[in-house]
């Protein structure tokens, strides 16, 4: 849907805190929110908008979020940002890079908060995680630092591991550095690493029959919303050519994918809702710095490791936050 508006659902009858009535009455605010689709992490969107309630953001009284939906187009993104900048939004939500980067050519001027960005430095994206320097501050992963637990992770339960693919978007601000932390960690771990680009879904079979080419031991896969969209397919042909593949996001796992390790996502919505909530207050988002992950999910799909004949180690099993049977 090109142009649907989403008001964030009514508020409990709880107290508005009298100071904040007092600032914010005689406003409505816009909050412009740049995404893919609501069923990428259903549960992200409940949890910002609790965050948005518990700060006294009431809807209809003093804030609506308008949600530009780009659904799997993400050639349309420049597009959707510029129609949340002639919407003269207050501030625009931007959850990962790729968002991140569309929202940052359309503006300069109004403030940006990425939720899950993989590597805002890297990308360019902040000067600095204390100073982030520009428009743009928010919530980072850090993906660069997960993304080689991922390779530790693989060589536990591997431990014969000599060669990882590493499976990238170009199109994804991130995923350069991404891939580059994962070479110089897996030479430090006496590691071959094997990068391939996937731009679509449709270039995913290729790419697995060139990593079985490679005799690849195992694979990791950066986080992106393509990626995402495509969980099932890539759960699939990790089942197909039997390779223990690690994944970012939990709901990886949840379809097929043998690991997935990386921040709570649901968790950082819930805490993007607070630097919303200080820029609607007069604060800069240059003066707002970059805050990380306080809360890892590791989940293991031991159902996926019995049919491509891996033993998950115990020592992975008791760090496990779910296993899935």
């Amino acid at each position: 849907m090109r142009r649907r508006e989403f008001i964030i659902s009514a508020a409990c009858a709880t107290a508005w805190p009298l100071a904040t009535r007092a600032q914010q009455a005689g406003k409505l605010y816009r909050v412009g929110f740049l995404w893919d689709s609501p069923a990428v992490w259903p549960d992200a969107l409940a949890s910002f908008d609790k965050g948005l309630r518990e700060r006294g953001w009431i809807p209809g009284r003093n804030i609506v979020v308008e949600y530009r939906w780009a659904e799997g187009k993400f050639s349309r993104l420049d597009e959707l940002a510029k129609e949340l900048v002639e919407l003269k939004v207050d501030v625009i939500i931007a959850p990962t890079s790729i968002y991140a980067g569309a929202a940052k050519r359309a503006t300069t001027t109004i403030p940006i908060v990425f939720v899950s960005h993989a590597d805002p430095i890297g990308s360019g994206h902040v000067a600095s995680l204390a100073r982030p320097g520009g428009n743009l501050t928010g919530l980072a992963l850090m993906m660069t630092e997960t993304n080689a637990k991922g390779l530790e992770l693989l060589r536990e339960v591997r431990p014969t591991l000599s060669r990882v693919a590493v499976i990238w978007d170009p199109a994804t601000p991130s995923h350069g550095p991404g891939v580059k932390a994962i070479e110089s960690r897996g030479r430090a771990m006496g590691l071959r690493i094997y990068a391939v680009a996937v731009r679509t879904l449709d270039e995913l079979d290729g790419a697995f029959a060139t990593i079985a080419e490679e005799k690849a031991q195992a694979v990791v896969v950066l986080s992106t919303p393509l990626f995402i969209g495509g969980a099932k397919k890539l759960a699939g042909l990790a089942l197909k050519h039997e390779l223990p593949t690690v994944f970012g996001p939990r709901a990886h796992a949840e379809v097929g994918g043998l690991l997935a390790y990386g921040p709570d996502r649901a968790n950082l919505f819930y805490r993007a809702a607070n630097f919303v909530d200080q820029i609607l207050k007069g604060a800069k988002p240059a003066d707002l710095p970059v805050q990380q992950p306080t809360v890892f999910e590791l989940v293991v799909n031991l159902k996926t490791a019995r049919a491509i004949g891996v033993t998950i180690p115990e020592s992975i099993l008791l760090r496990a936050d779910e296993v899935i049977e």
